[in-house]
This record gives C-alpha cells, structure tokens and sequence, in this order.
C-alpha cells in the first residue's frame, strides 16, 4: 500500500478546529447520556416500542468509525444487547419494568407483536447497521446479519416472508416469525379493531396512512363500534392492505445487503437484485409510477380492482413522499453498490422525475410537486424536499441528475440554500442544501457553519443532561425518550463527501472513509482533520491536517464506505522543508514558497497519509467508482 508524505506546513484551519472539537463532544456526550440514563446492564431508562428504544442510542457505533472515542464501541454494543435482551421472548426476564412491557423479538428480530413495517424496522436497524461498520471483526455482529436477513430472502423456511417466485415479501408487516396477514396478530394483543383503525384512521394533523379504496372510499369514524361493519372492515383491511407487497418493504434491500458486506455470499447479491429489479418492471408495467400495492400473485392492485395507488404509505397517503421514498432510495444505493450497474437508480429517479412532469407553480412561482394521488388524480402539492435528490446525485455524480438539483433550487423561492442550522438527524434534510451550495462553488464558509451548527446541537443537550436530577427509579416511571446529542450527518458530509443515510434504514455512504493506522481502527486518528473539498463524477478531493505539535499521525483512505471504488492517480502538495528548518524567521520573512505538485498512481481502494506534527496535504484522486466488491472488513493495516 502507497504512503504519501505531508511536508506543507499548515496554520490550522477553522474547519479542522472545530471538527476535532466536534468529534470530543458528541463522544463525552453520548457516554454522559449512557452514564445518566442507563442501568448498570447498559438497559436505556426509556422502554417503548423496541424500534425506539435501539432508535434513541442510534449514532454511536457510526461517530467511533469516524473517529469517536475508544469507549463508545463497547458502549454501543453493550446498549444494543441490553435492549435485544430485554425484549427478545428468548432472552428477557419475567421482570418488566412498564406494566405495558411485552416481547417484541422473536430470535433476536422483530415479531409481530408491535408488527414493525419497514418504516420502523429500518428506524430501529441503524444501531445493528453502525455496528457492523464499526467493528466487522466481531462473529456475533456477522451471525446476526446472516440469521436476520435469511427471514427476508426465503433461505429461512421457518418465515415465510419471501415469494421466489413472484418475486416479492407477502405483507407490508414481515417479521420473524412470518407476515402479517390478519390485523389480530398485530400489537401481541389481539385486537384487530384496534390495530387497524390505527392506520386507517386520520390523525389529529389529518394524515392518513393507508385507504381502502375502492371498495370503500370515506370510512366512518366509529366503524369500529358495530359489531357486523367491524368484522366487514377488518376483513377488507385484511385482504386489501396485509395481502402483499409495498415499496416501503424495499428498504429490507439495506438488511440483506448488510449480510452480504459481512460475508461476500452471492445469494444475497443477487436477493437485493433480483428484489429491485422485480420493482423496477413493476414501475415499468405501470407507465413509470411505482405501484404502492402489489398482490400475492404479482399483479399489481390485485385486490382493489387494479387500482394500484391506496396501499400502506402509498399514494394516497400523506407518507408517499416521505417513507416509501424511503425504501426506493435505500434499494437503489444497495443495488448500485452491489453491481455497479447505474440503470438500478432508475427506482428512484423515474419517480423523482415523475413528480417534476406534474409540478405546477404556486402563486409566488415556488415549484410545488403533488404529494397524493386521488381519484381525481395528483393533489396535495408542495414544495420538494432535496434528499431524495442529494442521494441520487451523490450515487451517480452525473450532470443530469445534479440538473435536477438546479431544478429545485431555481423553482425555490422560500429557503435560503445557504442556511446551515442544527437540526437532528432524522428525516430532517435541511442540512442538504448548504452542503450543495458548497460544492457548487456558493458557499465556501459551509464546512465551518455545519460543524458549528453541530457543536450548538450537541450542547444544548449537554445542557438537558447536567440539569437532570431524577435518579434511576423516577426516570424509568416517567419513561421520556432520553436526549440524544449523537448527530453524525455533519461530519458524514464534511470527512466523508456524502449526503447523510437515509434515517429509516439506509447503509452509509460515502466517497471516502478514514482509518487510524497507527491505532489500526476506523475513523481519524487523534488530531487529524479531513475536508473532502471536491466532488465529481470521477475524482474527489480531499484536505488533510495534522494539529497535533508533537505527535506524527498515519491515516489510511479508503474509496467508498465499503471500498466498493477504487484510486487511480492523485496529485498532492508537497513542500521544501529544508529552508525551514535551517532558518525559521526568514522563511516567514520571505513569503513561505508555495507548494510544488506532486503525482503517483495508487490503482488500489487504498492508501496512506503520514502527517508529521503541523503538516498538511491538498490531494486530488481519481476515482473508479462503484469498480470493486464492498465489503465491511478492513483494510490491512501493516
């Protein structure tokens, strides 16, 4: 493997401040919410549904791979077998903690006793996604991807989720123990009534979730209360909304992929393939628009007359835009990933440029996408929100798909692009638009103002956190979600050149990815800081500097989260230390010379940057994207 030398001598620069800083306080605030709201067994004070409870200690296996503190590994896997433990029917004590406590895992993964969708089960996945990129060395962390995704590929024959031959998941709720298929299996307490008007019903904001039109177009409120309407209902909802697959069931893509960057095994490649393309045909048999129901049989709107819009999140939904975007998404970096093959984000990008053929503009000119689809066609329009967008054009890098982008932005009248404020890491995309505006030469103060924007977050709960006075007993009567300081998009966009994962599910992305080689561990070694500065459809650079005044750093680069690209040539900055050293004072005097170019080949997902204390290097790769086989192991650090 390549070593390249640092020899530019730097004055650090404010970015590079501040993502050290950065990198401190979420580490001492994560193990400060650890140390205040969770039992000696690492068992969270909170307990809800399971989904929630791995959601509120998501982050932490993610900010160790960036260069987190050493304790923030054990942290999380202790955190995440706690609450496994916990709710696992195999694994929990008959002692609960909350009167409404139940198991919600079967063999470690979700049952159907809270009945997850994807939705959930994605949000509850990142913690289990972080881990097997912060440690693949651990054999638990590759059993557990393995047994998990085998319930969704059909290799398992004791859950029957999967149809080979149709190619698809048999319900919208797939579990470990099998699909949903009767709304009384849900929720572990069998009241189908209940579970159903959960979904059927409008929430206080008036959303919906699922229709069950057009056998019934407006239900009434208190169906529910009539005996003879109940049982009519619940069997409809049975058959209309639990009987097949949705494209919100695509996101298990990221789960079985998962499995595959443990172990390499070709079944589960060509899973995640042969599940996408099965969605991709069926976009096409139904003039560009995915369908949001498809039925047992593969026929699409089998059981509502062929109308293929009114499933669970689906068009008629106010989720459309939101959650089944979800799964499109996460479906389509998998299978690029996987491949190589660019045609796989045509799941996403037929969609996206759908909604833009039938934008209109509002009355200040704003470009307003539909967000429904309803008997009477689209409706519901409102501004597009640019995630899906940046996910799309960080997976190809080509100038089509960043036109789309311009798209956006020229038909905005609203939002400042240029706006980096704290928010956290949930579907929350506002961080998205300053960091385009950065890379398209508009805003060259964006890595300061996001990491700044960061620091604001993480204190402010740092606050809550100090000022908290109850102890163990009180704080788990009162079961409030714990703060959760750990945001980690802003440094995922700052080291690593990509937009942040998508929240419900997604696996990280990234152009590059850091090791320490001294340490051999992922994630900056002590007193390094890296910029990705530029992006484009082949190349990628990159700013390195050392801070420390005493200490060499070696930092291993990678292409792509998982190496699935590779470095050609790159050119870098080197400087004459000679004249420095022999005479400091006249060396400031006279205008320290600047650096000379330097270029060698690397051809390989790897290579080295020793950084001598104070040292610094511009770098500029070639990049052969998408060319290598992803994996989650690491590099060879000798």
């Amino acid at each position: 493997m390549k070593t390249l030398k640092a020899t530019v001598l730097t004055s650090p620069p404010a970015w590079a401040v501040l993502e050290r800083k950065l990198l401190d306080t979420l580490s001492e605030a994560a193990l400060a919410v650890s140390a205040k709201y969770n039992y000696t067994d690492g068992m969270p004070t909170f307990v809800d549904d399971v989904d929630d409870v791995y959601e509120s200690r998501a982050g932490r296996g993610l900010l160790y791979a960036m260069g987190g503190w050493d304790q923030l590994l054990p942290t999380a896997l202790n955190e995440w077998n706690a609450v496994t433990r916990y709710f696992n029917d195999g694994l929990r004590n008959t002692k609960t903690r909350h009167p409404d406590d139940f198991a919600q895992l079967h063999r470690e993964y979700y049952n159907l006793g809270q009945a997850f969708e994807w939705f959930h089960q994605g949000e509850g996945n990142q913690a289990l996604y972080e881990l097997g990129v912060a440690d693949p060395t651990n054999p638990e962390h590759q059993n557990r991807a393995t047994r998990f995704a085998d319930m969704f590929t059909g290799d398992d024959p004791d859950v029957p989720n999967y149809d080979p031959e149709k190619r698809l998941l048999r319900s919208p709720f797939p579990s470990s123990v099998g699909p949903l298929h009767h709304a009384g299996q849900g929720w572990g307490k069998g009241n189908a009534a209940d579970f159903a008007n959960m979904l059927l019903r409008e929430t206080s904001s008036g959303l919906r979730r699922v229709s069950l039109a057009p056998s019934i177009d407006n239900l009434e409120p208190d169906w529910f209360e009539n005996p003879q309407r109940r049982d009519e209902v619940i069997a409809l909802f049975d058959r209309l909304v639990l009987d097949g697959d949705t494209p919100t069931n695509l996101t298990a893509t990221a789960l079985v992929t998962h499995a595959f960057l443990h172990t390499g095994e070709e079944r589960y490649r060509r899973w995640v393939l042969d599940y996408s393309e099965a969605w991709l045909e069926r976009i096409r048999t139904n003039g560009g628009i995915v369908p949001d129901n498809v039925g047992p049989s593969g026929k699409i709107g089998e059981h509502r007359n062929g109308q293929w819009w009114g499933g669970l999140y689906g068009w008629n939904s106010n989720y459309a835009g939101d959650i089944n975007f979800g799964g499109l998404t996460v479906a389509a970096e998998c299978a690029v990933l996987l491949s190589g093959d660019m045609s796989y984000l045509d799941l996403l990008r037929s969609q996206l440029t759908m909604l833009l053929d039938n934008a209109r503009q509002g009355d200040d000119g704003q470009l307003l996408i539909p967000g429904r689809y309803a008997e009477d066609g689209w409706t519901d329009f409102r501004p597009p929100r640019i995630l899906e967008f940046a996910h799309l054009y960080h997976a190809s890098m080509s100038s089509a798909d960043r036109a789309l982008i311009e798209q956006l932005r020229q038909g905005d009248k609203e939002r400042d692009w240029n706006l980096a404020e704290p928010t956290p890491d949930r579907r929350l995309q506002s961080a998205e638009y300053p960091r385009f505006q950065y890379y398209d030469g508009q805003d060259p103060t964006w890595p300061e103002k996001i990491l700044q924007a960061e620091h604001l977050y993480a204190q402010a709960f740092m606050e809550t956190i100090r000022a908290e006075n109850r102890d163990l007993q009180t704080l788990t009567q009162d079961n409030q979600w714990p703060p959760n300081p750990v945001v980690t998009k802003g440094l995922t966009q700052v080291t690593m050149g990509a937009p942040q994962t998508v929240y419900n599910g997604g696996l990280l992305r990234a152009t590059v990815r850091h090791f320490d080689a001294d340490k051999q561990r992922p994630g900056l070694p002590p007193d390094v800081a890296v910029l990705v500065d530029q992006l484009g459809e082949t190349s990628v650079g990159m700013q390195f500097v050392n801070l420390s005044t005493n200490q060499t750093r070696t930092l291993m680069c990678q292409a792509g989260a998982f190496g699935e690209h590779e470095f050609g040539e790159v050119r870098y900055d080197t400087g004459d230390l000679g004249p420095l050293r022999d005479n400091p004072s006249l060396w400031l005097r006279e205008n320290t010379p600047s650096p000379e170019q330097t270029s060698t080949r690397i051809d390989a997902p790897h290579f080295r940057v020793r950084l001598a204390p104070g040292m610094g290097m511009t770098l500029r790769a070639e990049l052969r994207r998408f060319s290598q086989t992803p994996t989650y192991q690491n590099p060879t650090y000798a």
